[in-house]
């Protein structure tokens, strides 16, 4: 059966696909290898991968004590035995420590700037089942794909807001947004925006250069979790469902062109220290073959999605996502840090005094109604939203609150010559 079956007709599902949903989710040998490639995914020689999990399955954080802690929020350069340390339960009596030392970090490399941009998505067909996800081809929900004419109406609606940077979404579709459909809304971007960003399914790096020649400026991808095990009983079918080739696509992004990529888990699927862990040392060995490409790093916790039966959230507080956070500053000081509106206006409106350098505004996760939010209306043509949002502000409301607290809120810091 093809994928795109599964939601075709508003996302309205046969009974050849509920019984699919229903053998993949109880017969584990139904299901492709999540470790293997599909056809077409093109393999890469990194070795990168294999560095992180080795490190990640021998992380112990339990193993840590105080004097660990101390030593890496004092050592002038930490290292990845130091971050360990900083990620460990040991570390949380320390957090206003850690805390003062990852706002002397980020003041010394970033000022007291803060950067501002606002996501757009134009499709939420999906041919992937990721059980915690809203958009999972499986899920009943009002599916939506916007043409080029509304692609441009919502572009105009949020650059007249005053933003200059917009990342493009899709849900993860070769169907239904294939690359030349996203080429096309990158090339619409560039005309309305200094920095173009996307968050899409993974593809292959000749289609990241196409992708950048179209006017794209970097690429994000959350990994979810790094680790393998719980990964293939989240991902059950699609692509998605392969770890190695989304484990690479920072580096295919980077091949293709492109000057920026930025990394995430998901907070809440699996152990949060350990994928905060292996995140952060993605990033560095990256880092480190790649140095002169811009890094960030984004630390979302699970939200609540539409008709969500699956799995619930495990803990992560804000005390320890701001441990994460601060552990991330004073490992990886050179590298942006993005709090989305996943968070609460309390939380953001902290964390970027301490080590969060980047932040959403104007958000909306649903399709083709930034017009309606923005001038409080309800577009009941718009397509459903991927998760539920915290933080509401508008871009005038975000932009005012940064400055109000002495920040210096930022559009555009690239020039193209």
């Amino acid at each position: 059966m093809a994928q795109n079956q599964f939601f075709v007709d508003s996302g309205k599902l046969s009974s050849a696909a509920l019984e699919h949903k229903h053998l993949i989710e109880n017969d584990p040998s139904a299901r492709a290898s999540h470790m293997e490639y599909m056809e077409g995914m093109e393999k890469i020689s990194s070795g990168i991968m294999d560095k992180v999990l080795s490190e990640v399955k021998a992380f112990d954080y339990n193993q840590y004590n105080a004097a660990d802690v101390e030593r890496a929020i004092n050592s002038e350069n930490c290292t990845i035995e130091g971050f360990k340390a900083l990620l460990s339960p040991a570390a949380m009596p320390f957090l206003e420590n850690m805390a003062k030392r990852a706002k002397t970090e980020t003041s010394k490399h970033f000022g007291n700037t803060v950067y501002m941009f606002t996501p757009l998505y134009i499709a939420n067909f999906c041919e992937n089942y990721c059980i915690y996800c809203g958009f999972n081809c499986y899920n009943d929900i009002n599916r939506k794909k916007l043409d080029m004419q509304e692609i441009e109406h919502e572009m105009k609606v949020i650059a007249d807001s005053g933003i200059e940077e917009i990342l493009i979404l899709t849900g993860e579709s070769r169907g239904m947004s294939g690359i030349e459909y996203i080429g096309e809304a990158c090339k619409l971007a560039r005309q309305y925006f200094r920095n173009v960003g996307l968050e899409i399914y993974p593809v292959n790096t000749d289609e990241y250069k196409y992708l950048h020649e179209c006017g794209a400026d970097y690429v994000t991808v959350f990994q979810e979790t790094y680790e393998p095990d719980k990964y293939e009983t989240l991902h059950l079918m699609g692509h998605k469902r392969v770890f190695p080739y989304r484990f690479e696509a920072q580096e295919r992004a980077i091949m293709g062109g492109m000057r920026g990529v930025g990394l995430s888990a998901l907070l809440g699927l699996s152990d949060f220290r350990k994928d905060a862990f292996a995140t952060a040392l993605h990033a560095y060995y990256l880092q480190r073959k790649y140095p002169h490409i811009e890094y960030s790093l984004s630390c979302p916790r699970l939200r609540p999605i539409i008709n969500n039966d699956k799995i619930n959230p495990l803990d992560v507080h804000e005390k320890q996502l701001c441990q994460v956070l601060c552990a991330y500053r004073i490992f990886l000081p050179y590298i942006g840090i993005t709090v989305s509106s996943r968070e609460q206006k309390h939380f953001r409106d902290g964390i970027v005094k301490i080590a969060a350098t980047k932040v959403s505004a104007g958000v909306s996760t649903g399709i083709g109604d930034h017009e309606s939010k923005y001038e409080g209306w309800e577009d009941e043509s718009a397509g459903d939203e991927q998760f539920e949002i915290s933080d509401a502000r508008s871009f005038d409301e975000m932009y005012g609150d940064m400055s109000s607290e002495g920040l210096q809120p930022v559009l555009n810091d690239y020039v193209y010559v």
